[in-house]
């Protein structure tokens, strides 16, 4: 009799090739609130889609450093679909009501959305560098040498920049308004943007999201909580992408 594919052996399952069982051990709650488990697995949700973004991101800068800008708009495409998932993911975190996130709220101190490791990497890696955080981050000693090297690293970018120079620098305004000669610039420009306008909507919607829970109350971790949130709100990883558009 014919064995079906991947019966050979059985020394793998679904459970065992993802890790499930390890996976479901690490939501601990601190209280006994009902609400805290959803806050704890969607912020767990977070870290695991910032790492496929940091993947992505890496391979985007790299396609666009080896001159290959079909893959890197790939990545790139795939980085702004999951950005729009985590920006949709808030509506899930606003079925809590602020009571119920008050009642364990004071358990999380001082740990803040603000020490995400990954969130600034993401930042350092598309092009916003801003190396007082790391100071201020509590961070293992390997995550601080990750934020390092990242300081260090060519960014997404760097990458396009390069690339620019070598097809003879032509001026952004000249990509945008000859298409057909830069057609391919033009295109990775947009797929760029997208991943940095998705980035601000998910600002943009965090910053509601914690005036809706919290309002004017300061952060877990010691920040002023909205409003400094709201102060980031006009970050952008590529600012002459967006000043183009006034030059056309």
């Amino acid at each position: 009799m014919s064995r079906r594919f991947g019966e050979e052996g059985r020394e793998l399952s679904y459970g065992s090739y993802l890790k499930v069982p390890e996976l479901l051990s690490l939501q601990q709650r601190l209280s006994e609130e009902h609400d805290e488990l959803l806050f704890i697995v969607a912020h767990q949700v977070y870290e695991l889609w910032f790492k496929v973004v940091l993947f992505e991101l890496e391979a985007a800068r790299d396609e666009i450093a080896a001159g290959d800008v079909f893959f890197a708009r790939h990545h790139l495409n795939r980085v702004n679909v999951i950005e729009r998932l985590l920006v949709e993911q808030i509506d899930v975190l606003e079925t809590m009501s602020p009571q119920d996130f008050v009642a364990f709220r004071s358990k999380l101190a001082p740990a803040s959305g603000f020490q995400s490791v990954q969130f600034r990497e993401i930042e350092f890696l598309s092009g916003l560098k801003e190396p007082k955080y790391v100071a201020r981050l509590e961070a293992t000693p390997e995550e601080m040498g990750r934020l390092r090297r990242r300081l260090e690293e060519p960014t997404v970018a760097d990458a396009f920049n390069e690339l620019v120079k070598r097809r003879g620098s032509p001026s952004l305004p000249e990509i945008f308004r000859d298409r057909e000669r830069h057609g391919d610039l033009f295109d990775l420009c947009e797929a760029m943007l997208d991943h940095d306008e998705a980035f601000a909507h998910w600002r943009a919607r965090h910053v509601l999201m914690v005036e809706r829970q919290i309002g004017g109350k300061t952060g877990t971790g010691g920040s002023t909580g909205a409003e400094y949130l709201r102060g980031t709100l006009g970050k952008r990883f590529y600012p002459d992408l967006w000043e183009v558009r006034s030059q056309l």
